[in-house]
């Protein structure tokens, strides 16, 4: 069992909560879902876009204004729970217009996708 708050955890892990990226025996730890609390200030945007997507999402409005861009549409969420869902070989990236906090579930879990650090 695990117990924590979204907010403080997100900030050790560029936002992942949830993933096969945290340690195994943790209960955090799954390759099945991936799960981000995405805190990001204005103009915030994904430093190049996901190529060769192999996983489902979800992404989830919590506060802001959230732009997601994908093949041929870009995607505004402007109203809590305002929410996209592309599926394998969607390529895809995001921008924030205003400070935003996301929900972002993803399946399966899996490396690979990974932005190296600015």
């Amino acid at each position: 069992m695990y117990t924590g708050n979204a907010g403080i955890d997100a900030a050790g892990d560029r936002g992942w909560l949830l993933g096969h990226f945290k340690p195994p025996g943790d209960p955090r730890h799954s390759e099945d879902v991936e799960v981000k609390w995405g805190v990001h200030p204005p103009g915030d945007e994904r430093a190049e876009w996901v190529r060769g997507e192999s996983r489902t999402a979800l992404l989830v409005l919590i506060s802001g204004r959230f732009r997601v861009e994908l093949p041929g549409r870009s995607v505004l969420l402007a109203e809590p729970g305002d929410y996209v869902v592309w599926g394998e070989g969607v390529d895809h990236s995001w921008r924030a217009e205003e400070h935003s906090t996301v929900l972002t579930v993803r399946w399966p879990s899996v490396p690979g996708y990974k932005v190296p650090d600015r």
